[in-house]
Formats: structure tokens, sequence, C-alpha cells
């Protein structure tokens, strides 16, 4: 699966409301809607300049959505996904902070903004904990959408 628009990849993630992922070791499983809200909302306040990062948190659990059975396939799966609509960064920070989680560490130490993205990602687990709504990203996705569409012109 490629996600070609924004509308597309915003169903996607309506389509997470209710679904449950893996939660870290020994916690409960988290829904995925409530769980990209709340790991978006965290790379927001504490990197608020970098919005492929702040994307980056909001997109990684589709792939626990569409492969959810599939710990090796589904970061793959995800980050091939996003690349198509969002680019290479924010497809490396998911495919590289879902395998650093799958693997147990055992990839090489990944730079800082997977470690960051990865602490978020473990934070947002808090069931309650207003992060607003899928509909305030909107225009996020679309400002990083439209920067790899001229971005990939160029090349």
């Amino acid at each position: 699966m490629e996600l070609r628009s924004v509308e597309e990849l915003m169903d996607l993630l309506h389509a997470c409301r209710g679904a449950r992922g893996t939660a870290c070791a020994g916690g409960a499983p988290v829904d995925l809607h409530d769980h990209a809200l709340q790991t978006a909302a965290l790379l927001r306040r504490s990197r608020p300049a970098d919005k492929e990062l702040q994307v980056a948190g909001l997109v990684h659990v589709i792939g626990q959505l569409s492969r959810p059975g599939d710990l090796t396939g589904r970061a793959d799966h995800a980050a091939g996904a996003v690349r198509p609509l969002l680019g290479e960064r924010v497809s490396l920070l998911v495919r590289l902070q879902s395998l650093h989680r799958e693997d147990g560490g055992h990839e090489p130490v990944p730079h800082d903004d997977v470690l960051i993205l990865r602490q978020a990602d473990e934070s947002a687990r808090t069931a309650g904990l207003d992060a607003g709504v899928l509909e305030d990203w909107r225009t996020v996705l679309e400002l990083v959408s439209a920067r790899h569409a001229r971005l990939g012109a160029v090349d």
C-alpha cells in the first residue's frame, strides 16, 4: 500500500480509533488513534519546529493497523506506505523507530531524532490524556506532503 494523498492518510488514521496496538512490555494494549495523537503532541511540545518528526510520531502506528501480527514486516510496511506522500525522512524515522522497538534495541544506536521519537512513543500511553483531535494535524500533514512534492520535483 502506498498513500498518495493526505485524505487517504487521514482516513487510515481515523480507522485507528478503537484498534488496539501493542503496548510496552507488561502494559495493556493501547488505542492506536489516541497513541498516535499523544505521540505527535509530545513531539510538538519538545520539537515545535520539526514538523516531519511530529508527523512521523503521528503515522508510526499505521503498520500495527495494517499488519497487527507481523512484528518484523509492519515497520517496513508503514515506512513504505508513507514514503510517496511524506518523503524519505518521515519514512526512515518510522522504520528505524519501529525496528528499534521491535528488535529490543539490537540495531545500531539510532540518531537523536529516532531516540526522541522513541521516547515520545513510550510516553504516549496515557488513557484519557487530551492530545487534541486528528483534524488538528491535517494542515501539518499537508505542509509536509507539499514540501516533499516540491523537493521531489527538483530531483
